[in-house]
């Protein structure tokens, strides 16, 4: 599964030749994987360049980091180096009373409503989904930092590509999604302001390329019409599908052990989560570059 490239930050030392690959799924998908064997790392041009340029190439990559690092300093410092070097916009709050970074320490037992725990930080599983995709600015992505993998077999992160997704779509569900017919309700626990629902489309597209993008959560989606009520049913019909079963990447504990940080493209991947097992599972959790979300014209790219 991981496609490991050579790069590390030490100067005069680039990507000097391919790694080998991990599989754990049926298919011959890879996710690029760097190595900071060192927190400074994260201030070197060359390895922030290569963190853009994986994310902007493919939207998924794994760090694995060489040194501990419990506070998330390197987290927090390739993401200033990103909006320093790159553009990308800084990270946005989790909600009313939370900064950019929190930690997800999952309770069994524990429900997502206001003051409580959001979705993600309870033991239960998590369908398929984009993060904040209730916002007028979702952010174009999200990281996570192990700090104590699931033990017991649980807390299975697994990805999907939107690009994949929308060429098993037809062009009348494409269409529909793209245009802004459904009503996006704002989580008890994510409410900032006194907005509490949005209306848009789901199916959206990078103003740079014209790459599909993504905003989904089925339990908070209400279609306004019968055309987007039929659309989502479709999507649901594939995301069932064999085609999306075999396309889809699971990353087990096994895969992101403590000390792994995945950063994800929320646009470019669709993610979920299998029920946590171990209520001592810990990660950490930032999203930033949060831009307006483009309708789409239901173009196959």
């Amino acid at each position: 599964m991981w496609h490991t490239l050579r790069r590390v930050c030490k100067p005069g030392l680039g990507a000097v030749g391919r790694g080998r690959r991990l599989s754990s799924c049926r298919h011959n998908s890879t996710i690029a994987q760097l190595r900071a064997p060192s927190p400074s790392c994260a201030d070197e041009r060359a390895h922030i360049d290569s963190v853009h340029e994986l994310l902007d190439e493919t939207g998924v990559l794994k760090i694995k980091l060489g040194f501990e690092d419990d506070e998330s300093r390197y987290m927090q410092q390739l993401i200033l180096g990103l909006h320093k070097h790159h553009g990308h916009g800084l990270p946005i709050t989790h909600s009313a009373s939370r900064g950019w970074f929190w930690d997800v320490r999952p309770l069994p037992g524990a429900h997502p409503t206001a003051d409580k725990p959001a979705r993600s930080e309870t033991a239960q599983d998590f369908p398929w989904h984009t993060d904040c995709s209730y916002e007028h600015l979702p952010p174009r992505f999200f990281a996570l930092q192990v700090l104590q993998p699931d033990r017991c077999g649980g807390g299975t992160l697994s990805i999907l590509s939107i690009d994949m997704l929308v060429r098993l779509l037809s062009p009348s569900t494409r269409t529909s999604l793209s245009r802004p017919e459904y009503r996006i309700t704002v989580p008890p626990e994510f409410i900032k302001s006194d907005e509490r629902h949005i209306t848009a489309g789901l199916l959206g597209e990078d103003p740079g390329n014209g790459a599909p993008e993504f905003r989904f959560r089925e339990e908070i989606l209400c279609p306004l019409t019968a055309g987007a009520k039929m659309a989502l049913q479709e999507l649901g019909a594939v995301l069932s599908s064999p085609q999306a079963k075999a396309a889809t990447l699971h990353l087990t504990p096994e895969l992101l052990p403590r000390g792994s940080v995945i950063l994800i493209n929320n646009r470019r991947w669709l993610h979920a989560r299998s029920e946590v097992r171990d209520p001592h599972r810990h990660l950490r959790r930032v999203r930033w570059d949060a831009r307006p979300f483009v309708a789409g014209d239901s173009r196959v790219v």
